[in-house]
């Protein structure tokens, strides 16, 4: 099969090597060192699922019309990437692999003539430098819709990309998406100091934070009616239990999350975009949980704060100290 691939990142990368393995012709889009890196010498991909060398057609936009394709850039490039490519991607399925709750909802206002799945992926991989990706965390891409006349497609891509690698079909989307959600909660307090999410997770002052924005979240989600998916540990009766105990209780959960990581010191993926000097994903993270809140009447004073936490060390280049941050949200509470 055609496969158009657009972002060659860490998931898209993964996602492109492996669907080269399976043996589809893979089209890759991708910018400056890594366009060259991968029509020079290929894209390789090594780690959870082995290694290969892949070497897809590489180009700026597509440059051939596929039968499938893939959207894995950040959830802020998504919009300029599908326009960009949107003469070859009329009217074919096009898959969103993309943190946050916008991104099929932007894809399908911008393709309307295309059937739109949404996609989350639940491994984990670096990009290592032009070309090298390595897989660090094996597991599943979850695939699904919410829309009852894509359920077939749905199943398609997924036994497509199932060829490839690991992947889970869901029938609720929306939940496996506010679930994640959750689980990106560790990515903001990396970013605003520049510690490990391990540290922060565990840290009596950092820990307590993150701890209030999860179960900030997790109320919102149910109040505005979402059945959270079971997703990396996470479960609809564990949030709800998590959501409603003392804080002091609540505390064990991301104290858990962060043994599940091991001993590497893991930066998150809105840390590593701080330090390449690249916009990050916040906006779709902690500000999905913000806008989501404003949408029902609620709001959600944490999210936002550390919202505007990450954007402050964005423009300024500079984390915080543990009690900057301490002091910021003692005047919130």
């Amino acid at each position: 099969m055609r496969i158009g691939v657009i972002g060659a990142g860490a998931i898209g990368g993964t996602i492109a090597a492996l669907l080269d393995r399976a043996g589809h012709d893979v089209a890759i889009t991708a910018r400056g060192e890594q366009l060259e890196t991968i029509r020079a010498s290929g894209l390789r991909v090594s780690g959870g699922w082995g290694e290969h060398t892949a070497r897809p057609r590489a180009s700026a936009v597509l440059d051939v019309p596929p039968e499938l394709a893939f959207v894995c850039t950040k959830a802020q490039d998504a919009a300029g990437a599908i326009t960009a490519n949107a003469e070859w991607l009329a009217g074919i399925p096009v898959v969103i692999v993309q943190n946050g709750l916008d991104g099929v909802r932007i894809a399908e206002e911008l393709l309307p003539g295309s059937p739109i799945v949404g996609a989350i992926a639940v491994y984990a991989a670096s990009y290592l430098r032009a070309g090298l990706i390595d897989v660090t965390a094996a597991g599943p891409t979850i695939i699904g819709t919410n829309d009852p006349t894509r359920r077939d497609i749905a199943a398609h891509v997924s036994s497509t990309l199932g060829a490839a690698m690991p992947t889970q079909l869901v029938s609720d989307f929306r939940g496996a998406q506010w679930s994640k959600l959750i689980v990106n909660q560790v990515n903001a307090m990396p970013a605003i100091t520049g510690l490990s999410a391990q540290v922060t997770l565990v840290h009596p002052v950092l820990g307590r934070i993150v701890t209030g924005s999860m179960r900030e979240a997790v109320r919102i989600g149910f109040a505005t009616g979402v059945r959270f998916a079971s997703l990396q540990g996470l479960s609809q009766p564990l949030l709800r239990a998590f959501a409603m105990a003392p804080i002091s209780i609540g505390r064990v959960l991301p104290r858990v999350m962060a043994s599940r990581m091991g001993d590497t010191p893991n930066p998150g993926s809105t840390l590593q975009s701080i330090r390449r000097g690249q916009p990050t994903e916040i906006d779709y993270l902690n500000g999905a949980v913000v806008r989501a809140a404003r949408a029902s009447g609620l709001t959600a004073p944490i999210n936002e704060t550390l919202t505007e936490l990450v954007h402050r060390v964005e423009k300024s280049g500079d984390f915080l100290e543990v009690e900057e941050v301490a002091a910021v949200f003692r005047r919130i509470n």
